[in-house]
This record gives C-alpha cells, structure tokens and sequence, in this order.
C-alpha cells in the first residue's frame, strides 16, 4: 500500500447507538456518508472516539465488516487494534479478517507503564504479526506514558510500522519526529486544534474527532495546505477552535455524539461509565454550533 493512500484527513469515527446502547447501524451507515460527501480521505474505525473500551470483540467484527461493506467512495479503512496485553493484541491481530483494511491504527500500552524499550519490543511483536502495515498511537494523556520520539523514529525503521498518531500536544515531539523520519514515515496529528501546525512542519494529515461533523473544515485546511496557503488554512482551523474545547469538558466522544444529534445523523447516546451529555454541556454545544452559522 501506498502511503500517500492516508495522507489527509482520517475520521475516527463514533460508534451511534440506538436508545437500548445496541448498534445503531443506520446511524453508521449515515455517518459514513455524511463524512465522505464532506471530504475525508479515509474512515478509522474502533478507536477511542468509537468507544473501542465498551464494545465487545463481535461488535468491533461486526461493525468493522459493516463499514467495509457500505463504503461506497471505497475509502481506505484503519481499524484500531491495540491495548496493554502483547499476546492478547497479537491474538486479535490474527483472528480478525483484516481483508480491506488498509492499516492497523494501535495505541501504545496503557496502564501498566512500560518502559520506553517495552513499548518498542511490543510494537515490533504487533507489526511482526500483522499481515498489513501498523500506525503507532500516542496519547499520553490516556496512557500514562509518553511514545518519546526517539522511540518513534527507532520503530520507523521497521517495514512494516508506516506512520504515528501524535497526540502527546508537544510541537517540540512532533518536530524531532518529522526531522528525523524517514521521508516516506507518516506524521498524522492526533490533535484537531494542532493539524495546521503540524501540516507546517511537515505532517501528512490528521485523524480527527471533530471530522465526524466538520469535515468540509478539514477539507479546506488540507486543499490549502497543499496551496502552501497557511493564513487561509489557519482561518480555517480558527473556526473549530471555541467548539472544539466543549467535546472534552465530559470527556469524548460525549461531545461529538451531542454534535451529531443537533446534525440529524444519529443520537447522542454513549456506554457507561460515560454519560451522555449534561444539559449544561448541551446548551453551550448549541450556542457555539449556531454561532459558527449553521
């Protein structure tokens, strides 16, 4: 696979639930149109932002080959596989149908804190095993430790590791990276608010949350980035700036789902121990969303 297949804008997309928390594949089925007819480049399914956590093994295969089988732009596909048990990722890895994904997407290990060579001896084991290429994650401020960036740059030289989803906030990390990489070594931002930073020291995209909504904004980011047009590129991100601060306030994807019922694509409604969202938290999702003119 080519890797330019996932420059630009990736959307994490939600997993909408019906009123019963059963899947909501109508709703799926409308969010995949929504965000195609609006411009992503490609679908991430099962990340965090489709609560990954509350989902069970055959509703992440489910919704998977559901994706796969309605994506009528053909999208290229990343599926999340990761977690904090080596043996039980490389299981999933290969007992999952992995035809028509185009790349695994896995978080760094959580929880148990591993030390900066444990994350890269776990990385190499999931990218030995995994017939297609792996794009590393890292948030820290979900894991508890940080994939430092010479961490990063010592798993690119595996063959089979393609890019990283930068979510640490650090522009100084992200920089060490894209002067290091190797050229061809995806630098996705992990950040909504920081895409057009990251685009100006040489990332290739983002995967996005508020893309399940905005993507027509992502879109115009990306077109003028490729214009080397940053001043038009920042006025667009300065557009998501006020809305994006209210999808973390009761945690994600509370946020995003509320944003979605006012869009008409699918309810808000989330899997304990999340909450949908308070009514306080929904009136300033209402105000910001109609000051943006919609």
């Amino acid at each position: 696979m080519e890797n330019k297949r996932l420059h630009g804008t990736g959307v994490a997309l939600v997993t909408p639930f019906n009123e019963d928390e059963s899947i909501d594949f109508n709703g799926l089925k409308k969010l995949l149109e929504f965000t195609a007819e609006k411009g992503v480049d490609y679908y991430v399914v099962q990340g965090t932002t489709g609560e990954s956590t509350t989902t069970t093994q055959q509703e992440k295969l489910e919704i998977l080959e559901f994706v796969k089988g309605n994506n009528s732009k053909r999208l290229p596909i990343v599926y999340g596989i990761g977690g904090n048990n080596t043996q039980q990722v490389l299981d999933t890895v290969s007992s999952t149908n992995l035809n028509g994904v185009d790349a695994i997407l896995s978080v760094s290990p959580y929880y148990n804190k591993p030390s900066q060579d444990g994350i890269i001896a776990h990385f190499r084991k999931v990218a030995d095993t995994s017939p297609i290429p792996v794009i590393l994650y890292n948030v820290p401020g979900r894991t508890a430790s940080n994939l430092t960036s010479k961490t990063t740059i010592e798993l690119a030289g595996h063959p089979n590791i393609i890019g990283v989803k930068e979510a640490s906030g650090s522009i100084e990390q992200a920089m060490e990276i894209s002067y290091a990489k190797p050229q061809d070594f995806l630098l996705i931002s992990g950040d909504d608010t920081l895409t057009v930073p990251l685009y100006s020291i040489g990332a290739h995209g983002v995967i996005s949350v508020l893309a399940n909504s905005f993507a027509d904004i992502f879109l115009e980011i990306k077109n003028s980035v490729l214009s080397n047009d940053f001043s038009f590129a920042a006025k667009a991100a300065f557009k998501l700036l006020e809305i994006n601060q209210l999808m973390y306030v009761e945690s994600n994807p509370v946020g995003i789902k509320h944003l979605l019922e006012l869009q008409g694509v699918c309810e808000d409604v989330v899997r304990m121990p999340l909450l949908s969202a308070s009514k306080e938290l929904q009136a300033k999702i209402a105000t910001t969303y109609a000051r943006m003119g919609y």
